[in-house]
């Protein structure tokens, strides 16, 4: 599939874009890239134009300097105008949910519908921010050293997953070793020092589905449910035995969330305002 790319300050970011249909955006986890929606992707290229994204500094996107969430978020929306897409769903996991969130805040009429999956709209607590700050000073002087990956799998991964599908954490590994931890290490400092929007959720207005893996150490499940009890009318759905990673763990219960969504967008399609895609 043919990279596409638009030049931002201080960043080139990659995306791809496949299918017809209502416009999606998709945003990954830190440390992932697009490859991550790959069990889902044929449910959507078969009723979406899927617009997947590599966050700054992971696999077809860099960075030259650091940056923030809003950053990250303004990368969306130059895409969107790149494309000639008015408006879009926004599906994002983790740090691509808290963009997501964020661009829904900046720019309401950019969007139909949201989809957050195993994402936190809260500050990260000062212990763990602490830490994941130590962790990200390694990964930049050291690479990604042996001691850094085993923990780092254990918070993607859920326990049933860890212990069914072991290919599948290897192979995810792999990929996360693909990365430059160069240009990784600017998009943790990005996700740990991030703001906490969870008060401004009220305004959001559109379709809302909040997705969380039960076993989720990452953002934990508590943190979806605030989420979800923040804006008006969002949908929560819990998913056992699944971690962080819910699109490769459990992808049938992601294709089921987010085609409960599209029809739930389907009425503003419908209104000629909705714009063009």
């Amino acid at each position: 599939m043919k990279v596409r790319h638009v030049s931002r300050p201080g960043a080139r970011v990659g995306y791809t874009v496949a299918g017809r249909g209502v416009p999606i955006v998709l945003g990954h986890s830190l440390l992932l890239d697009g490859r991550m929606w790959d069990p889902v992707r044929e449910f959507l290229t078969a009723r979406c134009l899927v617009i997947d994204v590599d966050l700054r500094g992971h696999r077809h996107s860099t960075a030259e300097a650091p940056f923030t969430l809003e950053d990250v978020a303004g990368d969306w929306i130059a895409i969107l105008d790149a494309e000639g897409i008015d408006r879009a769903v926004l599906c994002g996991l983790s740090t691509g949910g808290m963009t997501a969130m964020r661009l829904a805040m900046r720019a309401p009429e950019r969007v139909l519908g949201l989809a957050l999956l195993d994402t936190s709209a809260r500050r990260e607590p000062l212990l763990p921010r602490l830490r994941f700050r130590a962790m990200a000073e390694v990964l930049r002087r050291a690479g990604f050293a042996d001691f850094l990956l085993p923990p780092t799998l254990k918070e993607l991964f859920g326990e049933t997953t860890r212990r069914a599908n072991p290919g599948l954490v290897a192979e995810t590994q792999a990929r996360i070793l693909q990365h430059d931890p160069r240009q990784v290490y600017l998009a943790c400092r990005a996700v740990f020092d991030r703001d906490d929007v969870l008060e401004d959720l009220a305004a959001v207005a559109c379709p809302t589905t909040v997705l969380v893996g039960r076993e989720d150490t990452a953002t934990r499940p508590e943190e979806s449910r605030r989420i979800a009890a923040a804006i008006h009318h969002a949908s929560l759905v819990e998913v056992a035995r699944a971690g962080h990673l819910t699109p490769l763990e459990a992808p049938e219960a992601v294709m089921a969330a987010l085609g409960a969504l599209l029809d739930r967008v389907a009425p503003a399609l419908a209104d000629p305002a909705a714009g063009r895609y």
